[in-house]
Parts: C-alpha cells; sequence; structure tokens
C-alpha cells in the first residue's frame, strides 16, 4: 500500500522533509511506501538545493488539498494565510494533515481539530514545538498516564542564544540581538522571538496536550527578553541564578469559598531567574529543553536541537510515519487511534497572572536618600511582602542601585508594592522585575 503526499512549501524544512523522503535507505522501511505526488511552492523559478521533477511542482496550492489522488498534506508554507485556509480545505477534502506551523495551531487549533474529528483525519504537529526534540507524542502516548503538573520548557532558540551571550560576553540585547540577526540566528523582524510570542504558542499547544483541554492564546500571559539587562545578568549571576526565557504551564488547585474545589491553570512566558543548579540552567545556545512533571513519572526533560531543516524535518516525517503506520494497519475499515488524534472540546481555565504566587527579583534605582532603603521596606511590608535579601549594589549616574529578592508572594500584592515604591520622592526607577523559579 503507497501513501501519497502533497508538500506545501519547499524553504527550509520543506527542503529537509524532501530530502529523507527521497532517501529512505537505511531508514524505517515503510519510508519506501510514501510518494512525494505534489509540491506547491510560492515561486517554480527559486533555486533549491532538492531535486524535484518539474512537472510535480506548482503554485496552485489549492490544486494540491484537492487532489483526490493524494492522502496526507503535509503543510511547512508557515504564516496565518493561506496555511490556515489550506488546511480547512484539505480537511474537507478527506486529507490527513502534517504541519509545522505553531502559529496556526494556537490559534485556530479548536477549528481545526473539531473540523478533522468530524472528517475523521489525523492532524499530527510533533514539529511546531521544540524542533526535531520528540515531545508532542510522548505527551499523547507515552506519558499519558500520568497525571501532568507542570510543563517548563526553554522552547525559543533564538532568544536562548541572546540570553546565553549576554551571560558569557556581559554584551546589552540590543548588540547582541544586531549581531545574532547577521548571523542568521535571529530574524530580520525579531518580534515574535524576542517578545516571546512564538514561545507562548508553543506553551498553549503543550498545555493542550498535558491538560486535555483546549487554550485560548490570549489568556497566555507574555513578556520577552528586552528589558533584561547586561546589569541583571550580572546580579543574577552573582546571586546564583542565570536568566532564561521560560515557558511555563501548570497546574493549580484553587478554592472558592461559595464553590467546590476547581482547577485552574497557569500558562505564561517570562524571563526568569533560574538556579544554577536547576536542569534548565546549563540550556545554552539555540537549543532547547522541554521539563515535564507528573504523577506517578516524576520529573522528565526533553532535550536537543529546536529548529533547523533537519531536526524539525525529521519531526515531521516522523508524523507522516505515524500516519502512514496506522491507515496500513486499519485499511478500509479505519477509525480514529485515540493515541494520536486530539478530541477534546472544552476550554481550560486559566488563572490571571495577578493570582500567581512566585518569587520576584527587582532593581531599583534610588536618590541617594537617608533611610532610603527602609522606606523601601516599610512599602513592601505594607503589601505583605516578605523579602529574602536587600543589597545596594552601587552607583550609576548618582542613583544608588538596589536589587531586592522576594520570598514567595502573590504577584497582585508586589506589583501593588512596586506601584507605592514607584511613588516614593528618593525612588527614580524600577528598570527591572523579574521572576525567580
Amino acid at each position: 500500500m503507497a501513501f501519497k503526499i502533497g508538500l506545501l512549501g519547499l524553504g527550509t524544512v520543506g527542503t529537509g522533509t524532501a530530502k529523507i523522503l527521497q532517501d529512505p535507505t537505511g531508514r524505517n522501511p515503510l519510508l519506501q511506501t510514501i510518494d512525494i505526488h505534489r509540491v506547491g511552492v510560492r515561486s517554480l523559478d527559486k533555486p533549491r538545493s532538492v531535486k524535484v521533477p518539474s512537472e510535480v511542482m506548482t503554485t496552485d496550492l489549492e490544486s494540491i488539498v484537492t487532489d483526490p489522488e493524494i492522502d496526507i498534506i503535509v503543510e511547512l508554507l508557515g504564516g496565518l494565510e493561506p496555511a490556515r485556509s489550506l488546511i480547512l480545505n484539505a480537511i474537507s477534502h478527506g486529507k490527513h494533515i502534517v504541519t509545522a506551523n505553531k502559529a496556526v495551531i494556537a490559534r485556530y487549533g479548536a477549528e481545526i481539530f473539531t473540523a478533522a474529528e468530524e472528517k475523521g483525519v489525523y492532524v499530527l504537529l510533533e514539529a511546531a514545538v521544540g524542533g526535531g526534540i520528540p515531545v508532542i507524542q510522548p505527551l499523547k502516548q507515552s506519558l499519558g498516564v500520568n497525571q501532568i503538573h507542570s510543563i517548563t520548557g526553554i522552547v525559543n532558540g533564538t532568544t536562548n542564544y541572546i540570553l546565553t551571550r549576554m551571560e558569557s560576553e556581559g554584551g546589552e540585547f540590543a548588540d547582541i540581538l544586531a549581531d545574532a540577526q547577521k548571523l542568521g540566528y535571529a530574524e530580520a523582524d525579531p518580534t515574535a522571538d524576542v517578545e516571546g510570542l512564538d514561545a507562548a504558542d508553543k506553551i498553549a499547544i503543550l498545555a493542550s496536550l498535558a491538560f486535555a483541554g483546549r487554550i485560548k492564546l490570549e489568556d497566555v500571559h507574555c513578556e520577552g527578553i528586552r528589558q533584561v539587562s547586561a546589569a541583571d545578568i550580572a546580579y543574577a549571576q552573582n546571586l546564583g541564578f542565570v536568566i532564561k526565557l521560560l515557558a511555563v504551564a501548570k497546574r493549580e488547585a484553587r478554592v472558592a469559598t461559595s464553590e467546590p474545589e476547581s482547577e485552574m491553570l497557569q500558562i505564561r512566558v517570562h524571563p526568569t531567574l533560574v538556579p544554577q543548579a536547576h536542569p534548565l540552567a546549563s540550556i545554552h545556545g539555540v537549543y532547547n529543553a522541554i521539563l515535564v512533571e507528573g504523577e506517578p513519572l516524576g520529573q522528565v526533560m526533553f532535550f536537543g536541537p529546536g529548529a533547523g531543516s533537519g531536526p524539525t524535518a525529521s519531526a515531521v516525517v516522523s508524523d507522516i510515519l505515524n500516519i502512514a503506520a496506522v491507515l496500513k494497519t486499519a485499511g478500509e475499515t479505519h477509525h480514529l487511534h485515540p493515541l494520536l488524534s486530539c478530541v477534546h472540546q472544552h476550554y481550560c481555565s486559566i488563572a490571571p497572572i495577578s493570582e500567581l504566587v512566585t518569587r520576584f527579583y527587582a532593581r531599583i534605582m534610588t536618590k541617594d536618600r537617608p533611610s532610603v532603603i527602609g522606606h523601601l521596606g516599610i512599602s513592601f511590608g505594607n503589601h505583605g511582602v516578605s523579602l529574602e535579601s536587600v543589597v545596594q549594589i552601587g552607583f550609576q549616574n548618582e542613583l544608588a542601585e538596589i536589587v531586592v529578592v522576594t520570598h514567595d508572594v502573590r504577584e497582585g500584592n508586589f506589583r501593588k508594592a512596586l506601584a507605592e515604591i514607584q511613588a516614593l520622592e528618593a525612588v527614580d526607577s524600577i528598570p527591572s522585575i523579574l521572576r525567580v523559579l
């Protein structure tokens, strides 16, 4: 039994995917049953490093998703449109979907998975999170017997590369970002990466799988790394931390006074002080790592290259093989395999960031006044913020630089304390506020 695929996009990942499918030697023998039937591209004239017969290539993407001979559509275009519309059209024509498009899935997953369930087709997305790191299928299958408590990950290679270099070189964010763009590690428009938007898409997908419910992307709290300075990197090191952009999804139990206990999730992306002994502190450069904690498993960490032609194409082709294997076994009587499909319908309840309880780091610039640290302590105490440490570092432009680290505190209380501190006559600014893992 042979399977025909329609490949949408022949960029970096599409090229890697085609190369694997064209050279099945030494790989899973099922690859020999996969045929690249048609390839959709935006331009036929662009030079490419993979050879595809000219009669297979087309710029008419709609004709691929409606082709009755094609079994699986592999969407590697990126972006929201026309990717979303093509995926939905393919589903309506009974095609199974493999995609690396985290933005489409994070925003339109409910629409796409509902359509797929109605048509009885698969939508697989291993390559959408973590590049070549196998984490989607393990969450669905190997870890499916666990009650997942939390997922904490470094899921964006660009920001991890920038923060790693800031740590090792002592450079400022803007300078290292510019260099990363020249080297090809950051996009010309780096907004999705450095503002945390890419990581938010990915943690929304992981949370949906881990907690068996849909996630509204607008409920994911998202902060980027632009505000992280060389000074913060240095102070963190002195305090025994490194700074990482973390994506966190965590289960928490909340008890309402007039209602039975209800479960909510924390889902957030933000730069975080990570203890140097923590497993995620040692993840450097463009690498990704995802730490999963559950019961009865305990902790397990997935680590590897988070992007690139080869790693991401590896994840794409693994999804193609999963679909082909199930179809080959089931034949004409096929029903959706419960460990491959995604059928949950309800939306998870997401706690507002103001209810988060965590430790904080803050860097405060003050005028050189007597008892200024005492005034800070009073303001924090007024809102129930307990301080673990208060250190006056030195002076910058005649302003005293004070770094505080708190014990666990509710975010809403901490923000109220900072608002009161900001209003103090002796306080010039609060340039950095970071959470502590």
